[in-house]
């Protein structure tokens, strides 16, 4: 195994990072739109969206991922494994992204097989640019502690996307599209497929992989999967990975809901008059007119602005006490602030936006651990095995990633439908409007809080940490 020097610069690290920005303006969509775009602006019964977001994100999980960890392990070229991935699935999955996101004049059985077809090519390039992207964060560099560094820049990008379309983007589509959604969406859509191309083309110039096996290891896929269910630190994280995602798809899918069908309008604008006064006297109008848009947005951007300030906390933190323990304390208390939402009022306006901070802010800790973790799986497996075998790795990650997602985003649809949510219907009866209750406070708290316990069971610990690079380091000279 050679390597180069460790030290990254920031003009890399922040090319690295674009690339999540650019995957984020399409996963962060997902997430917080899919379902919504679906059933109210697309037109799908909740039924048939959430079956087509479980099936789809099932095969997407276990038939794309797998076989592109395994090619892009065995990719051998001038830019190395992961790079040239990045670079030649920029294009489609941009293009793909506007299709999935369109509104064609079609039969509703149309409709359906359309959805089908455009997520499924959705997910298959979403795997085929983010996993090769995300093992090349194991061999950037070795250095756990630049990986924690260059994690911190990551995530901080995620969060400009994260902030760009949970803030912004409900409001933006209403104006582009005349109040059309529809419309609106595809504008906004487009938009985002040009930049968020551009960026990874970027990450593909700005990076370099250092850690480069020799030519002597070599390894059947026989041998990286029976690698895998010998790692009980990988079985973990693939667990607890799924877990993280179906509580982030839950909320985050529901939050628009929750706006438009549980919190009190009245008081909601009451309480961001002033603020979207201020915003209109500096000339900042970001929020558009419509005060549950508006009120979405704010709401979304208190907590996204203080997980960055939780996530410039994270590498400090990680360093002196571990990853490990300082992701299950924290995730833990995010926990807390995602079930008190159950014991708000529609009236309780400054309760939720202040419980949404306090979530964002601990949350934002964990956030750049998650996958600096998955990087130290790689290196553990290499420590126990002498074999590495990254992308491998964080495929199995991805899978959790794509599982959290399906099952968390089609619950949503699901569990609508169990409490009588009607797609465009202008007022809900009251079981639908308790089920969007549930749906950002005790459903998506449990995920979490199984995470939590989980974590007890992980043996890479600060100590342990050292060990591995430490050891790695002296086989790699």
């Amino acid at each position: 195994m050679s390597i180069e020097t460790q030290k990254l610069s920031v003009k890399e690290k922040i090319g690295y990072s674009l690339g999540d920005l650019a995957a984020n303006l399409v996963f962060q969509t997902l997430i917080t739109y899919l379902a919504y775009f679906y059933t109210d602006i697309y037109g799908l019964d909740t039924g048939h969206a959430s079956a087509i977001m479980f099936t789809v994100g099932l095969i997407a999980a276990f038939g794309f991922n797998p076989v592109i960890g395994a090619l892009a392990d065995r990719t051998v070229s001038k830019w190395g494994k992961f790079r040239p991935w990045i670079l030649f699935t920029s294009v489609p999955l941009g293009i793909v992204a506007l299709l999935a996101f369109s509104t064609p004049d079609f039969s509703y059985k149309g409709k359906v097989i359309y959805a089908v077809a455009t997520y499924t090519l959705l997910l298959m390039l979403y795997a085929a640019n983010n996993l090769p992207y995300s093992a090349l964060s194991g061999v950037i560099t070795g250095d756990m502690k630049e990986r924690n560094s260059m994690s911190a820049y990551r995530f901080v990008a995620v969060m400009f996307a994260q902030f760009f379309v949970q803030v912004f983007m409900l409001p933006i589509i209403e104006s582009a599209g005349g109040g059309d959604k529809a419309i609106g969406i595809e504008i906004v859509m487009t938009w985002l497929a040009i930049i968020g191309t551009i960026m990874l083309i970027i990450t593909f110039l700005t990076t370099k992989e250092r850690v480069i096996p020799t030519a002597e290891q070599k390894s059947s896929l026989k041998e990286d999967l029976g690698d895998l269910t010998k790692n009980k630190p990988w079985v973990i994280m693939l667990v607890l990975t799924t877990l993280v995602f179906i509580t982030l798809a839950m909320k985050g899918g529901s939050y628009v809901y929750y706006f438009k069908n549980y919190v009190d309008a009245d008081e909601l604008t009451s309480f961001i008059n002033p603020i979207l006064d201020f915003f209109n006297s500096i000339g900042a109008n970001f929020f558009g007119e419509d005060p549950v848009s508006a009120g979405f947005g704010l709401f979304n951007a208190g907590g996204i602005i203080f997980m960055i300030v939780g996530i410039g906390l994270s590498k400090k933190l990680a360093d002196k006490y571990g990853k490990r323990d300082i992701f299950r304390f924290f995730l833990f208390i995010s926990t807390l602030f995602i079930i008190s939402f159950y014991f708000f009022s529609p009236e309780s306006v400054e309760l939720m936006f202040l419980s949404q901070i306090l979530h964002g802010f601990f949350y934002g800790i964990t956030i750049p651990i998650l996958w600096a973790m998955i990087a130290d799986v790689a290196d553990f497996s290499e420590w126990r095995t002498n074999r590495r075998a990254t992308a491998i790795i964080f495929s199995a990650m991805m899978i959790g990633l794509k599982l959290g997602l399906t099952i968390g985003g089609s619950l949503v649809a699901w569990i609508l439908g169990l409490y009588n949510y009607h797609p465009q219907s202008e007022t809900q009866v009251e079981s639908a409007i308790h089920g969007t209750k549930m749906l950002v406070s005790i459903y998506p708290a449990i995920p979490f809080l199984l995470g939590c316990v989980l974590l007890f069971f992980y043996e890479i610990n600060k100590k342990m940490e050292n060990q591995i690079e430490a050891d790695l380091k002296l086989r790699r000279m």
